[in-house]
This record gives structure tokens, sequence and C-alpha cells, in this order.
């Protein structure tokens, strides 16, 4: 017998095996990459906020710094694998400290949102503002406005000069989300993933029954921005360049939309959230007729209004109820069909015992 996690383990292979074979026939493999990095980012939101009930309006600092701690890294290495480490453990390390200080200080809800939204404020004003030469860390200039451009890309493990582009690209960021969803998946079915939903639930009530909620709460927050990190990281081996609207007020708010649209609560809804939104936006910016931001803001009301769960939950209660009915009829058939077969054979009975 094949426990819970064994079946959804091979369903998820099996239907990401689909995935990254056809998908490539409808939109190009340049255009996939940034989908699934935005996806990544949008489950590192919503495996914090969704499971957690930690809202962070700074996911967007986590997702910059993973990508200027690559660009760094990479400029002063001259080689992609540390730097990629270096852009997991680094938003990781920050989050934990900072998560340390809000959780263990017993910051309410509303003032955890705040906190996080100065310190990405902070650090896009920061990173604008390191236009001039005593800006370096090792060779890397920060470059302020401008960025940080002409790193080492993505390449094969000790092999520099071997990269890693166009469909490898995708294939490795599709490795990258799938490896991620499973790891969250199996997170959350451990004790560690059951306590956290308890918390979100009811934080008194778990602090009671002894469990360290702040320490619980800091190791997902943490684990939240490694998975930022890691888009971050991705987003500069895509885009070759790293600028400070990494870290601007409007990346904050679109990861946040993407998990509203897509299903908080859920692990599929933010990657889904992302990754439609993002192409949306990519497609409305082929014209100019109609402004992206209004789009975004106009179907953030809609969802809120009339489908406030998000599209997964709604698909998945729809399709629950369909085939329930459909189960019910055929159980009320069968049922039907039961009684009639039972009632022949009594009659039968009947018949030949007065025979």
């Amino acid at each position: 017998m094949q426990s819970p996690w064994q079946k959804e383990l091979i369903t998820t292979l099996l239907i990401g095996l689909a995935a990254v074979y056809l998908l490539p026939f409808a939109i190009n493999t340049f255009t996939l990459s940034i989908l699934l990095i935005y996806g990544l980012l949008g489950l590192s939101l919503g495996l914090i906020w969704g499971f957690g009930g930690i809202l962070c309006f700074g996911q967007a600092a986590f997702f910059g710094l993973g990508a200027y701690t690559y660009a760094i890294a990479a400029v002063n290495i001259g080689e992609s694998t540390l730097p990629m480490i270096l852009s997991i453990l680094v938003p990781a390390l920050f989050a934990a400290l900072l998560g340390a200080m809000m959780f263990y200080g017993r910051l309410a809800d509303v003032y955890l949102g705040v906190i996080t939204l100065v310190v990405t404020l902070i650090l896009f004003k920061f990173i604008n503002s390191t236009a001039g030469p005593e800006y370096v860390i090792g060779t890397a200039r920060l470059g302020g406005f401008n960025g940080i451009p002409g790193f080492q890309t993505l390449n094969i493990p000790g092999r520099p000069d071997d990269y890693i582009w166009g469909d490898s690209f995708y294939y490795v960021c599709f490795g990258a989300v799938l490896g991620v969803y499973l790891l969250v998946t199996w997170l959350l079915r451990s004790s560690f993933g059951r306590i956290a939903i308890g918390i979100r639930e009811n934080d008194q009530r778990m602090s009671l029954m002894g469990y360290d909620t702040r320490a619980r709460k800091t190791v997902l927050f943490a684990i939240g921005a490694a998975i930022a990190g890691l888009a971050g990281g991705l987003y500069a081996n895509w885009a070759e360049i790293v600028t400070p609207g990494l870290f601007s007020l409007g990346q904050s708010a679109e990861i946040i939309i993407w998990c509203i649209v897509g299903g908080l609560g859920t692990r599929l809804g933010p990657i889904l959230g992302a990754a439609g939104l993002a192409y949306l936006k990519f497609l409305l910016g082929q014209q100019s007729v109609v402004d992206n931001t209004m789009i975004t803001g106009l179907i953030l009301v809609l969802f809120v209004l009339f489908l406030p769960k998000g599209i997964v939950p709604a698909v998945v209660n729809l399709w629950a109820a369909s085939f329930g009915r459909r189960v019910k009829r055929g159980g009320r058939r069968a049922g039907r069909a039961t009684r009639a077969a039972t009632r022949n054979a009594a009659r039968q009975e009947k018949a030949v015992s007065h025979g």
C-alpha cells in the first residue's frame, strides 16, 4: 500500500514531466523561464502567509537580496555554483535575524507588515544611492540606479565556460519549481508543517500547548526567504542584470496579488497566480491602450468581490460539487437497483416455496 505522500509524489512528478514537455509548444522557453521564476517567488509568500499566517509586505526584499547576492558573488568569483548557494543562504539568514526580532518582540500582524514593508523601502533607497565608485564589494560595483550588469551567468558546476541558457535554463527553472513544490509539500505534511498551520489558526492556544511559536515562525519565515532568494538568483541569470527595481513597492504588491488571485492557503495557487498574471502583464505590455496597473487592480478587486478564496480553491470546490453529485446520483441508482434485485429474489423464493 502506498502512503498518501508517495501517491502525491508520483502524481506530481508525472504531471511535471508532462508539463515540462508540453508547455514549450504554447509559450517560448525564454518567457516560460521568467514565469516559473515568478511562480517560485509567489510560492515563497504563499508558504509563510497562507500556511504560517505571516503577512509579509516585503517579500521583494528577499527576492532582490538574492539577486544582488548572486550578482556580487558572481563578479568576484567568476563561477555560478557558490553564488547560487549564497543567493539562498544570505536572504535566509537576513530573514532569520529580522524574524527573530519581530516574533520574539511579540509584534502583531499589522506591525509585522509595516516593518517588512519599511525594510524593503530602506533597501530600495540604499541601493539607489550607491552610484558612486566608493560603493564596491570586492571587485563588484553596486552601480546605484544603473544596477549591476555583466556578471557570470549560470554554468555547469566547475566549468565556467559551459553556460546554461535557452532551453537548458528553462529546464533548470522548472526543476527548481518542482523541487521546491515537493519540499514544501513534505514540510507541510511533517509535524512542523501541521504545527505551523495550528499557529496560523490560533497562536495563543499552540503556545499554551507548549510549542515555541516564535521559533517556529522564525524558521518558517527564513524558509520562505530562502525560496524567494533562489527565485532572485534565477532572475539575475535570466535578466543578466540586477537593478534597485527588484526592491520596489510595486514588486511587493504584485507578489501579494499573485497569492490572493491564485488562492491563499494552497501550494499550487500562488504559482499559477504568479505565472498567469505575469503572462497577462507581458501580453498587455505589447499594447499602449490600457494601463497594466489599472488591469491588475481591477483583477484584484473582482477576485476579492467574487472569488475571495482564489482560483484554485474555487476550481477544487466546483469539481468536488460536480463530482459529488455524480457519485451521489450513481449511489442512488445503485441503491435502487439493489433494492429491486432483492425484491425480485424474494418473489422468486416465495414462488418456489409455494410451488
